[in-house]
């Protein structure tokens, strides 16, 4: 898709987690120029009133939200914010995460539980506290961010590919359980993007697996790639614009992968 602007959001309200920056900041500022109102929501609430300021100075109409997405009283709280704001949401991207890199047997269980929070809590979380409106209006679009490990292991990353996979069932099943009531559900599943997300992990791979930093991205990262290139957070952008944007149930209960081809299905 070449030209975002043939997509037009305008009337919406999307809330997109994680959107103070990397991929949920580009996708914010791509819907909020198509015409949607945009709710930043994030665990940094300056980050978001930043990142809110600069798409409204843009021209855009966008708000910052304070947002744990393991808390259900935060969720709650900063989705009755947007509605009162903004209207009720119509376009929810369940995007916030981390990583955490480790072989499983040095994970802690700890670590282990806060991926699966972020990931996983923060998808079911945020789908329901938006679901009861979107069911009433018989109308709404839910992409979760998943992964190329949603589908693929890797070394190190027992919990996100746990994490990943997890989001593939549930948007199945929010397919299927919103679907009559009008509501669809995808999950974008992003190769390798370099985001400040995957920038930490280089040197971590690096240390634990004896190699160069070089070697992590060229053999590891984007080894299986049809070009040696990184996905961009355009190209997700794009995608979850398009997602928002498609007009029915023939899209829904999908997991679309955008990976310079180092997965196809």
């Amino acid at each position: 898709m070449s030209d975002s602007a043939c997509l037009d959001l305008a009337g919406k309200t999307a809330l997109v987690t994680g959107a103070a920056s990397g991929i949920g900041r580009a996708i914010a500022e791509t819907y909020a120029r198509v015409g949607a109102r945009v709710a930043i929501a994030d665990l940094n609430p300056d980050a978001a009133r930043a990142t809110a300021e600069a798409i409204n100075k843009a021209g855009g109409k966008a708000m910052g939200v304070a947002m744990d997405v393991t808390s259900e009283q935060q969720v709650n709280d900063g989705c009755a914010a947007v509605a009162k704001a903004f209207g009720v949401v119509d376009i929810l991207v369940s995007n916030a995460g981390i990583q955490i890199v480790n072989p499983i047997e040095n994970y802690a269980f700890a670590d282990w539980k806060k991926m699966l929070a972020i990931h996983l809590d923060g998808a079911f979380l945020t789908t329901k506290a938006v679901l009861r409106g979107m069911y009433a209006r018989k109308s709404g679009v839910i992409i979760y961010m998943g992964s190329v490990h949603s589908h693929e292991a890797s070394k190190l990353k027992s919990a996100y590919v746990t994490a990943k996979h997890g989001l593939l069932g549930l948007t199945r099943v929010l397919a299927k359980e919103g679907g009559d009531k009008g509501v669809r559900a995808n999950v974008i599943c992003p190769g390798f993007v370099h985001t400040p997300l995957v920038e930490k992990q280089i040197p971590e791979q690096a240390l634990e697996l004896g190699i160069s930093e070089q070697d992590v991205v060229r053999s590891v990262m984007l080894k299986d790639t049809v070009d040696g290139e990184f996905t961009t957070t355009a190209d997700i952008a794009n995608l979850a614009l398009f997602l928002a944007a498609f007009p029915s149930n023939a899209l829904s209960g999908q997991s679309i992968v955008a990976s310079h081809g180092w997965y196809m299905q």
